[in-house]
């Protein structure tokens, strides 16, 4: 828990004339936490945080609301930091240990949603007690009993359900039943990159989805594969955050990368408010070595999205498993392997029922924005800018 050059640092405070210390802090670099986590520090030291890749804060809190702010306490701000930022490059805020008092700090990324940072356990402190009422274990399982809290209220909004009858829905054909689809909570919520790109957003928050805040102005690039390896995508299934952008590179034979339903996995989505994507077919030589065909997909919010290969030539792609899930929660019975077998169910070569055929490319406006291009040296992406206003 505590750092062993803390450790030493105030062995050697009974001693005159000991210089200021510094103490590096990484933030993030090993998922949502501080590292370390806890040290100590004599009057005048200064601990330094190095902020990696996502986008995080170093807020002060109190030991009695570890995820909320101190009034008149320190702020870093959030630090968007994109993927692969070198070491040297990392962002940085400084503090400097005034009194020996315990300072509480967490990550306010997400705060008060399921997707909390800080209810995940990214706090930290200086100086606090090594054990008693007021230690830090005690501190980190109250934030840790905050995020319980808040997907405890997500889980229970998603799983209500009008009556003990409507616990399942039937498949849109075939005779199956599916779980049902989780509900969500309407979140408003202050989204803020740095200090010039600050703004409020309403979006519908589900249990277990990424945060709504982008990791970047830009957004990260996430790669999938599709047909490199048979008739699958790769990955099967990804996170993404606002603004990130799914780029699929296609591989030999003819492809396609098409929007559904949980309900429906391989036919595509028909919904009145939604113009579901589509890559349209891709056919790719089987003797191309570089310069693979690629299409984009810019993620707008965090809600779970189903996609599928629409060929049937010789015989359904996606009744053989050739299926796709961007931020689908994998805790719940709506995850990716269900959605699969669920196609296979449906679709596959034992199977009476067929899923409807092939359409054109199309552009959505609800989830995300697509564009095809030519190839993989030729990358084209909308911002989608005013989606997330």
């Amino acid at each position: 828990m505590f750092s062993r050059s803390a450790i030493l640092s105030l062995g050697l405070a009974v001693l005159p004339y000991v210089s200021a210390a510094v103490f590096d802090v990484q933030v993030g670099a090993n998922g949502l936490e501080f590292t370390p986590e806890a040290l100590f520090a004599n009057v005048g030291d200064q601990v330094v945080f190095h902020f990696n890749p996502k986008n995080h804060t170093v807020t002060q809190s109190a030991f009695a609301d570890p995820c909320g702010p101190k009034e008149g306490g320190f702020d870093s701000g959030f630090m968007p930091v994109a993927a692969n930022t070198s070491a040297e490059l990392l962002p940085t805020y400084t503090i400097t240990v005034n009194d020996t008092s315990p300072v509480w700090v967490y990550c306010k990324q997400a705060a008060k949603t399921a997707a909390s940072h800080c209810g995940a356990g990214m706090v930290f402190s200086v100086n606090c007690p090594a054990d008693g009422p007021n230690s830090f274990t005690n501190f980190k399982a109250a934030a840790l009993k905050i995020g319980d809290d808040l997907k405890a209220a997500a889980n229970a909004t998603s799983a209500a359900q009008p009556s003990a009858t409507d616990n399942t829905w039937t498949a849109a054909y075939g005779g199956y039943t599916v779980p049902p689809e989780a509900a969500a909570t309407l979140v408003t919520q202050t989204i803020t990159l740095d200090s010039t790109s600050i703004w409020t957003t309403t979006y519908s928050s589900y249990a277990n989805a990424p945060a709504a805040t982008p990791n970047s102005a830009e957004g990260s690039v996430i790669k999938v594969t599709v047909g490199a390896d048979g008739l699958t995508f790769d990955p099967p299934r990804v996170s993404a955050n606002p603004r990130d952008v799914i780029m699929f590179e296609f591989h030999a034979k003819n492809h396609t990368v098409t929007q559904s339903s949980f309900a429906d996995p391989c036919r595509k989505l028909t919904d009145n408010t939604t113009t579901a994507f589509d890559s349209g077919f891709m056919p790719v030589n089987a003797s191309l070595t570089e310069g693979f065909p690629t299409w984009n997909l810019t993620v707008n919010d965090t809600a779970p999205m189903w996609a599928y290969c629409k060929q049937k030539t010789p015989s359904s792609h996606c009744g053989a498993g050739m299926v796709f899930a961007i931020n689908s929660d994998e805790t719940s019975a709506r995850n990716f392997s269900a959605f699969q077998n669920l196609a296979k169910t449906l679709n596959g070569s034992t199977s009476t029922s067929t899923a409807s055929g092939a359409g054109a490319s199309s552009t959505t406006t609800d989830g995300a924005l697509s564009m095809r291009v030519g190839t993989a040296g030729l990358v084209v992406v909308f911002a989608a800018l005013a989606a997330l206003l």
